[in-house]
């Protein structure tokens, strides 16, 4: 999701973000580059995300922006002291202008962690990044607030409220969400993605609750038979799926290429598919044209 508006990611937490930036040129999110620096393994079972994004600003320069989602939210007594360590080893590395925003999406107000300090013998540091808690959040001032990415926060707000609702109750807010978001005057794809991201994000214990869903976002556009939100994740993920496949494919010479990128593509297709928790594996399996032992092999790769 926040690839997908990055722009107006940086427009929410930056107020000068379109005097800054130059939007037009797009983005570049560096996530090999961040994984070399701070390997997985260092950290005891990861439950965050994290994204190192390259922009331009107005002037031509470069600069790289370190935003640290933080996706599950557990009392860390050294998250700011990681903030820190990213900080350090991208300066280090590539000398570059870095701002970092730790996003909290968990239920614990009592967690906020937003400055390093460190002190030995004379000598001091500290360290403040942004941060941003959603449960913290005036929902009626995000609801009001026509960027885009009002409506990621919003649909975690609603999340958090899961638990203490009943799935007639989760669905009467979630169509709220949605029928907000359609009134928006922002593009038809980040509509489809904000869509598939608030159907993703907000699951009903009862499944039959995803099908009245895409039924009455049907009604509500007038276009009953148009692609459903269910469709809108698989038609999504087979075209990742391709364009990996096809960009794997091209590294290994035209004939092996064509394999491998139809391979490849399989492959990435299925994990899409995979991520959505949507599918059943006798599901993918007949999607992908694969057989369920294939299916199960890549998530178990994936794993």
């Amino acid at each position: 999701m926040l690839e997908n508006i990055c722009d107006d990611f940086l427009k929410f937490f930056f107020e000068d973000a379109e005097e800054l930036f130059d939007l037009e040129r797009g983005f570049q999110f560096l996530d090999k580059e961040l994984e070399q620096l701070f390997p997985t393994e260092e950290i005891e079972a990861p439950k965050f995300v994290d994204k190192l994004v390259k922009v331009f600003t107005k002037t031509g320069e470069e600069d790289w922006i370190l935003v640290h989602i933080e996706v599950q939210g557990y009392d860390d007594k050294d998250f700011a002291k990681r903030m820190f360590t990213y900080f350090y080893r991208i300066l280090d590395k590539y000398g570059k202008p870095v701002t970092a925003i730790a996003i909290f999406t968990d239920a614990n107000k009592k967690f906020h962690p937003g400055v390093y300090e460190y002190k030995y013998l004379g000598s001091k540091i500290i360290y403040k990044f942004n941060t941003y808690k959603v449960i913290e959040q005036d929902e009626v001032a995000l609801i009001e607030n026509e960027n885009p990415f009002a409506i990621v926060v919003l649909t975690v707000l609603l999340a958090l409220k899961k638990k203490k609702l009943d799935d007639e109750s989760l669905f009467d807010l979630k169509y709220s969400l949605a029928k907000n978001l359609l009134k928006r005057k922002i593009s038809k794809k980040k509509i489809d993605d904000l869509l598939i991201f608030l159907q993703r994000y907000i699951t009903f214990a009862d499944q039959g609750y995803n099908v009245k869903f895409d039924k009455e976002i049907g009604e509500l556009t007038g276009n009953q038979k148009s692609m459903g939100i269910r469709e809108m994740v698989l038609d999504k993920a087979k075209k990742e799926g391709i364009a990996k496949g096809k960009q794997e494919g091209r590294l290994e010479g035209l004939d092996e290429g064509v394999e491998k990128g139809f391979e490849m593509a399989q492959i990435s297709f299925i994990k899409n598919l995979l991520a959505t928790d949507s599918f059943t594996t006798s599901q993918i399996a007949v999607l992908a044209n694969a057989s369920e032992a294939f299916v199960e092999s890549v998530k178990t790769m994936a794993k």
